[in-house]
């Protein structure tokens, strides 16, 4: 009998975890064929997805984008101002052009800063441009993070490797959300996307 228990006991413990990795695959977002985990891990602080979705230009997908966050929200002004550490996580769907990646992305802060932030955004905005040049080409698969790290600052990474410098003006990290969530979006869908509030195309 007590054998009959033992090897119950065991096949219940193989079962469980041959789940377990199920069921972390099922929690999986996938968008544009990118696959996005459920949570993230920024600087030691666990963040949630908060949305996920396709950047698009006509017809064509350019790459898709998650948003981490401490927590979940749903509107812009929640999502900048929330403290703590924060993500967006893009991963490219095409080869692309770093210079006109990165003038896609300063001039979609420069559509979307606020007047009281543009004088501490501008040197970070500049830096960011410079990264994207200087890395004059992104191949599909590519993932750039750009990290919000308390007490650091912006950090960007292209394939795990850091990109730059620290950017450490929380304004110039404000106006990178906006890109995407701020009232002259490239992409009202995406920006919906990425506040959880609607699926991506």
């Amino acid at each position: 009998m007590q054998t009959t228990q033992q090897g119950r006991r065991l096949v219940l413990a193989g079962l469980i975890a041959c789940a377990l990795p199920l069921a972390a695959h099922a929690q999986t977002v996938e968008v544009g064929g990118a696959k996005f985990d459920p949570t993230a891990e920024v600087a030691g602080t666990k963040l949630v997805l908060n949305g996920a979705g396709v950047r698009y230009r006509a017809v064509f997908k350019v790459y898709a984008a998650a948003l981490y966050l401490p927590g979940k929200a749903n509107t812009p002004e929640t999502i900048v101002g929330m403290p703590g550490a924060k993500r967006v996580s893009m991963y490219m769907l095409r080869d692309l052009d770093g210079k006109d990646l990165g003038k896609a992305f300063t001039d979609g802060m420069a559509k979307n800063m606020l007047p009281d932030e543009r004088a501490k955004s501008i040197n970070g905005t500049f830096k960011f441009g410079e990264i994207f040049a200087e890395r004059k080409r992104l191949a599909k698969g590519d993932v750039v993070n750009v990290d919000w790290v308390p007490n650091v600052g912006a950090t960007v990474t292209i394939d795990g490797k850091l990109a730059g410098e620290p950017i450490k003006e929380v304004e110039f990290y404000n106006s990178v959300l906006r890109i995407w969530l701020g009232a002259n979006p490239p992409d009202a869908t995406l920006k919906d996307a990425l506040m959880g509030v609607a699926k991506s195309r």
